[in-house]
């Protein structure tokens, strides 16, 4: 599957995707056909002919330490210009910031640019979500100095909330801000920052989770910007203390930061930091998705060419045939081919329910779109992540020892992959997540949400309607187990696969309905049709798997004695 192909895939599901209608009469500028076609087929060939052939190199050059910085290499250098001279991180900014376009399309150029190297957009991913939070919670000087600047690529953002002892337990974090006669200083240790420190911009805004008041837990951090220059652009005491050698993302610098007294300015109220940060948090969940896709996308196209060219097998007295005859190749990129096609339709269905969130004048209905995008993104994420990954594994496969080696591009895609369903909570984060949350404190109200939500799309669709019967027994099943939370957790992240399921299915009823029967429709179609024969099996193993209770864990005490 080429560039091209790839765009117009990108546009069908667009085209057909959930909640368009309602994103239309809300915000109609957001929604227009032709600047969908035009951006698309832009960023394709942005890719294609800038990004795509240094992807590579980007991998093998990775990045240095010199006198203490961060040094990527000059190609990245180039890339990242080229990219912002382009206007891609303003797309979604609303106006005089940006152009105002809606997150779903956002997302389809996203999973383009992720295609060709997922650690180079990482950098964009930060600073883009950066500057809408700064515009919703900043002062106006805030908003004046930082968002064009980090709408143009001249400044970067990162998030900072990891700590060496404090990861995603954020209620342990360490790190203290005081206030004095020269305003706030932010003191502490932070690992795990993507960009947390490079040469690709001239000043790093960092918005880290600091405690400033003695409450304990999440209720005495607080949200700042701690700009890596001052004002004067002397060092703001933001030091770089490492860059993590890792197994993939090697364009991508891993850092840990110490603040030492560093002037910061608190963003949003005091003592609410999480509340704040949480938007941009959800813009980076999302974010999430096409990231994978865009992994996922490539590792698919790179098999199914190889599959076509490679010859292999057949009648030993005839000439040999493309290993894409033989059935089990044609099974295995069905699979892959069901993946990164539902996952993508997914995206976009969370992306616009984010958008309605963001855009509908009416508090209630927005609320109503905010939850539904609470409920899907852990689906989003985590599917995608792992489609990221398991796609690449099954690339290897097709290519066989070809694919084991670094002639082809797949072992990079394998490496890069790993850490998606790490990053932004991990797999069993999102379990629990939907489980704690979305069961049991909102009393199923989430899943009845998105039943309801796929309701219409469900009428037609056997397998689907057999597979939301699987969810709703599991449901009702998990939320008598609220009191004995130990048992429902041992089956939280089959549900969490149950719901993706349900949700991937969703997705394939309105491809197999909607995506038509020109060549774009027609492989939609085939990879939609495949998926749906297996899910009612599929649906009814999760559900099980979900309600088998923590009876089957009592075991593993035995690894804990000496």
């Amino acid at each position: 599957m080429n560039y091209a192909q790839h765009a117009d895939a990108l546009v069908r599901h667009l085209a057909i995707m959930p909640f368009r209608d309602r994103l239309a009469q809300i915000a109609p500028e957001a929604v227009d056909p032709d600047i969908e076609v035009s951006v698309i087929e832009q960023a394709a060939q942005f890719t294609e002919g800038s990004l795509e052939s240094v992807a590579g190199m980007l991998d093998r050059l990775g990045v240095t330490v010199v006198d203490g910085r961060a040094t990527t290499s000059v190609t990245q250098i180039d890339a990242w210009r080229a990219f912002c001279e382009m206007g891609w991180l303003s797309m979604v900014a609303p106006e005089p910031y940006g152009q105002g376009l809606s997150l779903a399309l956002l997302t389809a150029c996203e999973e383009i640019f992720n295609r060709a190297s997922a650690p180079f957009c990482m950098l964009a991913t930060s600073t883009r979500t950066a500057a809408s939070l700064l515009t919703s919670c900043g002062s106006q000087s805030v908003i004046d100095e930082w968002v064009p600047r980090l709408l143009s690529g001249e400044w970067s953002a990162t998030i900072c909330i990891s700590e060496p002892d404090a990861g995603s337990d954020v209620g342990r974090i360490r790190t203290q801000a005081k206030c004095g006669e020269g305003g706030w200083h932010v003191t502490g240790e932070k690992c795990w920052i993507s960009y947390g420190d490079h040469d690709l911009t001239s000043r790093i805004g960092h918005l880290a989770l600091a405690r400033s008041t003695d409450s304990v837990g999440v209720r005495g951090l607080s949200l700042f910007l701690v700009p890596s220059t001052r004002e004067d652009g002397s060092a703001n005491a933001v030091h770089l203390r490492r860059v993590e050698e890792k197994l993939g993302l090697h364009c991508s610098p891993t850092c840990q930061i110490g603040f030492e007294e560093s002037e910061a300015v608190l963003l949003g109220q005091e003592g609410r930091g999480l509340q704040t940060l949480f938007q941009m948090m959800l813009l980076m969940r999302l974010n999430c998705g096409p990231q994978g896709m865009g992994v996922a996308s490539a590792a698919f196209a790179t098999a199914l060419g190889y599959a076509q060219d490679r010859k292999q097998g057949g009648p030993a007295d005839k000439p040999p045939v493309s290993i894409v005859e033989h059935t089990d190749v044609q099974r295995q990129l069905l699979e892959m081919a069901a993946v990164v096609e539902l996952g993508r339709g997914l995206n976009f269905a969370a992306a616009n329910a984010l958008d309605l969130g963001a855009r509908c004048p009416d508090p209630e209905e927005a609320r109503r779109w905010t939850d539904l995008a609470q409920f899907l993104l852990p689906l989003v994420k985590d599917g995608a992540a792992r489609a990221a990954f398991d796609v690449s594994s099954a690339a290897v496969q097709v290519l066989g020892g070809a694919g084991y080696t670094c002639e082809w591009p797949v072992e990079r895609y394998l490496r890069d992959a790993r850490v998606f369903s790490v990053f932004e909570g991990t797999t069993g984060m999102q379990a629990l997540d939907i489980l704690h949350r979305r069961v049991w404190r909102d009393n199923r109200a989430g899943i009845d949400a998105f039943v309801a939500a796929i309701a219409d799309d469900s009428r037609d669709c056997s397998a689907l309607v057999d597979a939301i019967g699987s969810l709703n027994a599991a449901s009702d099943a998990l939320c008598d187990l609220v009191t004995t939370p130990q048992e429902g957790e041992a089956g939280a992240f089959a549900f969490l696969e149950l719901c993706r399921s349900v949700a991937y299915g969703w997705i394939a009823a309105r491809i197999v309905k909607l995506s038509g029967d020109d060549p774009a429709g027609r492989r939609m179609s085939a990879a939609a049709d495949y998926y749906l024969a297996g899910l009612p099996t599929r649906a009814r193993a999760f559900a099980e798997e979900a309600t088998l209770g923590a009876q089957r864990l009592a075991g593993f005490a035995a690894y804990l004695e000496h």
